[in-house]
């Protein structure tokens, strides 16, 4: 079992989790994401702890964006 990536995947779960409550959105929801984005860019792809660390800059730049133009 590679450790270091589930540690990796639950360290940012957690921080999106984390994210998703001080920003009173739905906290299952975030923490979803980041674990697939991990999941499909570590295991699936292969692509390794960069693209890891790229999808979860993504993932953030995304909800950042979406929750700045649906407030008023």
């Amino acid at each position: 079992m590679p450790y270091p990536s589930v540690a990796f995947i639950i360290v940012f779960a957690v921080l999106f989790y984390r994210a998703a409550e001080l920003e009173d959105a739905p906290g299952g929801l975030w923490p979803v994401l980041s674990v697939a984005i991990s999941l499909v860019t570590l295991f699936y792809l292969g692509w390794g702890w960069l693209f890891a660390c790229l999808g979860q800059a993504a993932l953030f730049l995304g909800i950042a964006g979406f929750r700045a133009l649906r407030k008023p």
